[in-house]
């Protein structure tokens, strides 16, 4: 059907309402309906099988302002540079390692000197009880002490878990990202359609009050048409607050200055597909053997367990005699009355051999034996415990997953149906056989479906992530 037919349909129709108002306002109405019909032909309807990507204009308001444009693994990647929890993590194993140093130190040799001149009146002595010399040299190193060798073994696998808890902020601050990423890009998709949706909605809200004017409408469906109106730029208002407050946290996540602008390369869509013993309609045996294996929580309390048995062990020894290497040289002087209480002075001695210490009785010991016991049980029932509770979270999230992607389905299903719909009307427009009014507000239907997908796809990518995290896949896909 040319302009020129489709033109003269909707003027016979205006003209089939002149009883009730002038032909004047028939043909005002008549071009203002051929004005949006001609604007609705050249609108095609969305496709949900495809997502049409968020629209950028958001980061095209000027040219002046300095944007940055992040793919999502550039973003996970700046991110995991810039985390001030990821560094503090890294220090802490750091920390750790340092702190098992110390009683590693204990195990290799030791060597201390020194020099000091004292006044002797008497019998030659120091307050330690060692002879007063011009110079000494000391040496010192433990060869068997289980006790000390249980505690440095505990404090090595402890190292093990700092750096455990370091991977697991490190899989948080991926997540955060991600999902940070992921929900700006649905805002800006959602206020791209927003815009659209509020044009329709001034449409109808102007046609409504001319024919209301015309008397062939009662005035609350204006007062209806200018609520509609409001609740999308309500709506609108709420996600450009939500724009701004993802986008300074997604530039503190990346370390990038305030004022830049950030512009996103890649769709929530595109994040890389699950691996295969990552998917979440595997069964649920094989989920949760992986997250089990690869449970960050779960190895922690494991090598706890590790760390509090190797503590009971040294402690059990403590039972065993303990052995030092020691020696010591002096350099003495006759100011301090050597001579006169010794047969012979010797200015330069030197003692060599090893020091044993043999316990009898040692209540100290039967206590701290008492204690790693205590502890270790308690280890124990942790382990137990965290491994319920990583097979539960496994559970839960993988039929999580499963009921988000089926909603994520019906949202999409819906879309498409609105959509089809729009199509029709859009033929029988065409044909004559629809009014504008109608056009409009299935356009807005049509908008609605769209917000509903896009949030419904959001939370499926963020249980997506979660499943990752989960079963131990997420720094492998997202780095």
């Amino acid at each position: 059907m040319n302009s020129f037919q489709f033109f003269k349909n909707l003027f016979s129709q205006a003209r089939a309402f002149a009883p009730r108002f002038s032909a004047a306002s028939a043909l005002l109405i008549g071009m203002f309906a051929l004005g949006l019909a001609t604007r609705a032909q050249e609108q095609p309807a969305h496709d949900p099988a495809t997502p049409e990507p968020p629209t950028q204009d958001a980061d095209q308001r000027t040219d002046t302002i300095p944007s940055a444009r992040l793919t999502l693994k550039s973003a996970v990647s700046q991110a995991l540079q810039s985390s001030r929890e990821v560094a503090l993590a890294r220090l802490q194993a750091s920390v750790a390692e340092k702190s098992a140093g110390i009683t590693r130190a204990r195990f290799m040799p030791n060597l201390y000197t020194g020099s000091g001149i004292a006044y002797s009146n008497g019998f030659p002595q120091t307050p330690g009880g060692a002879a007063p010399s011009l110079f000494n040299l000391s040496y010192i190193q433990t060869v068997f002490n289980p006790p000390l060798r249980g505690e440095l073994r505990a404090a090595q696998t402890r190292t093990d878990i700092q750096r455990l808890e370091a991977d697991r902020v490190r899989d948080n601050v991926i997540v955060s990202t991600a999902s940070t990423y992921f929900e700006l890009a649905n805002v800006r998709h959602a206020l791209a359609l927003l815009r659209k949706e509020r044009s329709s909605a001034t449409r109808i809200m102007d046609l409504t009050r001319d024919r209301v004017v015309a008397g062939l409408e009662l005035p609350i469906e204006l007062t209806r048409s200018e609520l509609s109106a409001a609740r999308v730029e309500q709506q609108n208002l709420r996600f450009e607050g939500r724009e701004d407050v993802l986008e300074a946290q997604l530039r503190d996540l990346c370390g990038l200055a305030p004022d830049r602008r950030v512009i996103l390369a890649d769709q929530p869509e595109m994040l890389p597909a699950l691996p295969a013993a990552g998917q979440a309609d595997q069964p649920l045996p094989e989920l949760v053997s992986l997250g089990i294996a690869s449970s960050i929580e779960l190895k922690q309390a494991q090598l706890e367990y590790q760390a509090r048995q190797q503590h009971l062990h040294g402690e059990r020894g403590g039972y065993w005699p303990t052995v030092d290497v020691v020696g010591e040289y002096s350099l003495l002087s006759k100011i301090n009355n050597y001579d006169k209480f010794f047969k012979r002075f010797q200015r330069n001695n030197l003692n060599l051999g090893l020091q044993i210490t043999v316990p009898i009785y040692s209540a100290n010991t039967r206590a701290a034996v008492d204690f790693a016991r205590a502890n270790l049980s308690a280890a124990e029932l942790q382990v137990r415990s965290r491994r319920t509770q990583v097979e539960n979270d496994v559970r839960r999230e993988a039929r999580y997953t499963r009921e988000l992607e089926s909603g994520r389905e019906v949202a999409r299903l819906e879309l498409k149906l609105a959509q089809e719909d729009l199509r029709v009307l859009q033929a029988r427009f065409d044909e004559g056989r629809a009014g504008l009014r109608d056009m409009e507000k299935l356009r807005l239907e049509e908008t609605t479906r769209w917000l509903a997908y896009i949030d419904a796809d959001f939370e499926y990518q963020k249980a997506r992530l979660e499943l990752l995290r989960q079963t131990g896949q997420l720094a492998s896909i997202l780095q």
